[in-house]
């Protein structure tokens, strides 16, 4: 019997496992709109002040794979010198129940999260784009930088974190491992001003904006990651009036994306306005010189695909769903 393989979080590193996971996210995305796969709720058990433990499974029948992720968010890990999130994933084969892979589940997270904002990035933005900005400067602001680099050929950078300590690592550790020009700016407002590329990922719980509309320049793309509750808001609703918004599902986004709640509420769009991630991989999407924006909640599905995307490239001899993947 074949054993199960452990994906650590050094098997999830390097450009071309993002790209890869950034590739079967989309093949995933399409599945989604088009209904031939699903994403189920995650189950969210609160114990404590902001304190949760999720359990989100799925499967995706067309790659024969399923995973269930547990996950816990303990926000006062960091003033311990611990990560925000700990979990694990577990992948099985739908047509033998075996579990194939167990997979670090806050490396995952980081992981997909920014492949999803990759893959939004490869179809929003100019090929040519080399000019990013980051707000934020934890995990998942790492996880985003490596991501839009393996999509769009990233020469300068701009970082801006409410902590000042904490941008000026993550500058040194890009600069270390890249040849990325890197810039720590004193202010959100000089980070975003003129970049195509924006990319915020914070912890806000906050409903004033991180970003204002009127500093993100004409054209922009903007993926939205970040927040820790549904009513969580990084940039300004305002931007989304009059932009491309781009959603892994429709309903989910309005049920948990704090922009698009804030500009459904002040009736700057309607649900119907929201564009899902498979259509805009499908080429279903116009954006007529248009600001777009990514706004993404998370779904148990992604981390199906990526894990999938990941033990395949770990264990290629032992590919789960290869002959539903041909197929």
């Amino acid at each position: 019997m074949t054993a199960t393989v452990m994906v650590t979080a050094a098997d999830m590193a390097g450009a071309r496992r993002m790209t890869q996971v950034i590739d079967v996210l989309g093949e995933m995305f399409v599945d989604l709109a088009t209904g031939r796969t699903r994403s189920p709720a995650r189950t969210v058990l609160e114990h404590g002040e902001q304190r949760v433990l999720l359990v989100s499974p799925a499967v995706w029948e067309r790659r024969g794979v399923g995973s269930v992720k547990v996950t816990t968010l303990t926000p006062d890990n960091p003033g311990r010198g611990l990560p925000l999130i700990h979990g694990i994933v577990a992948l099985t084969d739908l047509e033998t129940g075996r579990i194939t892979a167990l997979l670090d589940g806050a490396e995952l997270t980081a992981v997909r999260t920014g492949a999803v904002a990759a893959l939004a990035t490869r179809f929003c933005t100019a090929a040519t784009a080399d000019d990013l900005a980051v707000i934020g400067a934890g995990v998942q602001a790492r996880a985003l930088i490596r991501a839009v680099a393996a999509v769009r050929p990233i020469k300068t950078l701009r970082i801006f974190s409410r902590t000042r300590a904490g941008a000026e690592r993550l500058a040194e550790e890009v600069r270390a491992t890249t040849s990325i020009r890197v810039t720590v700016c004193d202010s959100a407002k000089t980070a975003v001003a003129d970049a195509p590329i924006i990319c915020t990922a914070t912890s806000t719980s906050d409903s004033t904006p991180v970003v204002a509309a009127d500093w993100v320049a004409r054209g922009a793309h903007l993926n939205v990651v970040g927040g820790t509750h549904p009513d969580a808001i990084e940039v300004d609703p305002a931007l989304l009036g009059d932009a491309v918004i781009v959603v892994e599902d429709q309903a989910a986004a309005v049920d948990g994306a704090g922009e698009v709640r804030a500009a459904l509420a002040a009736g700057l769009l309607a649900a119907d306005d929201l564009r899902e991630l498979g259509r805009l991989v499908d080429g279903e999407v116009e954006f007529g010189g248009r600001n777009s924006v990514l706004r993404t909640v998370g779904m148990a599905i992604e981390d199906t695909a990526a894990a999938v995307a990941l033990h395949d490239a770990v264990a290629p001899c032992d590919a789960v769903g290869e002959s539903d993947a041909r197929g």
